[in-house]
């Protein structure tokens, strides 16, 4: 279908999450983005396997790359491991 060579999706997606969360957390606290990433739901769940959150996921992408937790905070770096450069 053409798309040898190309990258794959899943690694778009990944690395765009990592770029979004990064971008969110060097917010002020009191922007809207910032304020709903941080938000704990109080309501329960319906029954079943939970589905996997946003946030599971960046969790998931950083342990993968061998991230620390606050590298975020350095814009430079940060775009260099999320995979932008």
């Amino acid at each position: 279908m053409g798309v040898k060579g190309k990258p794959d999706i899943i690694a778009i997606i990944k690395q765009k999450r990592l770029q979004w969360y990064g971008h969110v957390k060097r917010m002020p606290e009191e922007r809207i983005p910032k304020l709903i990433m941080e938000w704990i739901p109080w309501d329960r769940r319906k029954r079943g396997r939970p589905r996997k959150t946003w946030m599971e996921g960046v969790q998931a992408a950083i342990t993968t790359r061998n991230l620390e937790p606050d590298q975020w905070t350095n814009r430079e770096e940060w775009r260099l491991v999320s995979g932008r450069r």
